[in-house]
């Protein structure tokens, strides 16, 4: 039997989600100096919605089927995040949608967005609450600037489950559409607290480690991705 998971203003969250798609404009990113809002507010809401079969198969999709086999898998409901699949890892995939973008994102509200990402336990504890509290402020109603300002709120009040150490999430769906283009890029995120990229090297020439900009303004963490070159079916993935 499901379990229904009701995200409220109380539920604690973190999450996660992206950046470059092959040298396209960031998903769930940074947007372009001169990008323009293309969502000014949230569509409605059955087109976030997806078939719940098609949903479980994407947000597995995200890691190897080694670690999503095993995982527990949760869908959106117009209620918010339910339990569809009971796992016995500890690992946790799901779909996020454009709400877990970084304030004033061009494609915060694009309903086409979808992001699935499978969570390791102690991402699973620290890391998925962020996505439970966004969402539920987005099927409340709430505006971009109230979820932002809540989850800040949140953090201040200690409100939100601290980052454990070791949090990561895959996220190496082919079926992943991270930008208003589309697309993924095969990737794993590594969550910290707030951190001097130069301590990563991230952001150089040849560099592998990218620091994406998905929390900056509403949680205290950092999301370092790191492109992989495969999907989760162990194919060739573009790489930057």
């Amino acid at each position: 039997m499901e379990k229904t998971v009701r995200v409220t203003m109380a539920m604690v969250s973190a999450s996660v989600i992206l950046m470059l798609v092959a040298g396209l404009t960031p998903a769930y990113g940074a947007a372009a100096p001169d990008a323009k809002p293309q969502y000014t507010s949230m569509a409605p809401l059955h087109l976030y919605l997806d078939n719940r079969d098609t949903e479980i198969a994407m947000a597995r999709s995200a890691a190897p089927e080694e670690i999503s086999r095993d995982a527990t898998v949760m869908v959106l409901s117009e209620h918010g995040y339910v339990t569809a699949v009971k796992g016995k890892n500890g690992f946790v995939c799901i779909v996020e949608r454009a709400w877990m973008s970084p304030d004033n994102s061009p494609t915060f509200w694009n309903p086409k967005l979808r992001g699935p990402v499978c969570f390791n336990p102690p991402a699973a504890r620290s890391i998925l609450p962020v996505t439970f509290k966004r969402t539920g402020m987005a099927l409340a109603g709430k505006s971009e600037a109230q979820i932002i300002a809540a989850n800040k709120e949140a953090y201040d009040k200690k409100e939100l489950p601290p980052l454990e150490p070791g949090s990561m999430s895959y996220m190496m769906s082919k079926q992943g559409c991270l930008t208003a283009s589309g697309g993924n890029l095969a990737h794993v995120m590594i969550y910290t607290p707030h951190m001097d990229p130069k301590e990563w090297g991230a952001d150089l020439p040849n560099s592998p480690v990218i620091l994406n900009p998905q929390f900056k303004d509403a949680e205290p963490i950092d999301v370092w991705v790191i492109p992989v070159g495969k999907w989760s079916d162990g194919t060739p993935a573009p790489v930057m």
